[in-house]
């Protein structure tokens, strides 16, 4: 298994006070929603370092074997009875928060960090943002789940956020998605629902396992108000 050790970075504009951390899906790279920035209309000032990550390049069973980029392996498009590949989100969620302390060592506060990630990446930013102890900005989740959720709801219990200080979580899925059914994100967002430290939007479009135009506008605003620019 290998990874390209640097990931994509952009930047709105100077000087630099916020962060977005985006992983892409299966097969896919990091270069994948690098031209989606220009589209979400954000403001010169504060800049926003926009990165996007490579996956890891790994034996998917579900494809044959075939390697590619993935952040963990799937073996079935059977949520209900497939084997997570749990070693391999965790090994992802290592590399998502190596980032994050790379972002912040870089002098971003980890209030100004935002997580996201599409189908796969989003399944992760979601794993990682509920671990975490650090008071992050907020969790884009799209066309995507929540693995393990009663585990990582646990963890995210534990990990100091309350309801003074919810996480604001953006969940997006569109209703005609043959990849991930919709009724396993709706799974999820009844799941963070349960909890009152989470702030949940949740959004669904007339679209397949992609992104939308009216999705990229809702992605904005959301940014907008969770990173306060």
């Amino acid at each position: 298994m290998n990874q390209d050790s640097q990931a994509i970075k952009l930047e709105t504009g100077e000087p630099v006070r916020k962060s977005v951390i985006w992983l892409h899906g299966l097969g896919a790279s990091g270069d994948d929603f690098v031209p989606l920035v220009p589209e979400l209309d954000l403001p010169a000032k504060p800049g926003i370092r926009f990165i996007f990550p490579h996956a890891p390049v790994r034996p998917i069973t579900i494809n044959n074997g075939m390697s590619m980029r993935g952040w963990f392996d799937i073996t079935s498009l059977d949520f209900e009875a497939r084997e997570q590949d749990l070693e391999g989100m965790a090994a992802s969620v290592a590399i998502l928060n190596a980032l994050i302390e790379d972002e912040i060592d870089s002098g971003i506060a980890a209030e100004n960090i935002v997580l996201a990630g599409f189908s796969q990446g989003g399944a992760i930013a979601l794993m990682a943002a509920l671990q975490t102890g650090l008071p992050l900005a907020g969790v884009m989740g799209l066309s995507t789940y929540l693995p393990d959720a009663e585990r990582m709801l646990s963890l995210f219990a534990d990990s100091g956020r309350n309801s003074d200080s919810p996480l604001p979580v953006f969940l997006a899925h569109g209703t005609q998605d043959d990849v991930i059914q919709i009724r396993f994100a709706e799974q999820s967002r009844a799941a963070l629902e349960t909890s009152t430290a989470i702030d949940l939007q949740w959004q669904s479009y007339a679209m397949p396992h992609s992104v939308s135009v009216e999705e990229i506008s809702d992605i904005s605003a959301w940014l907008k108000k969770t990173l306060a620019i």
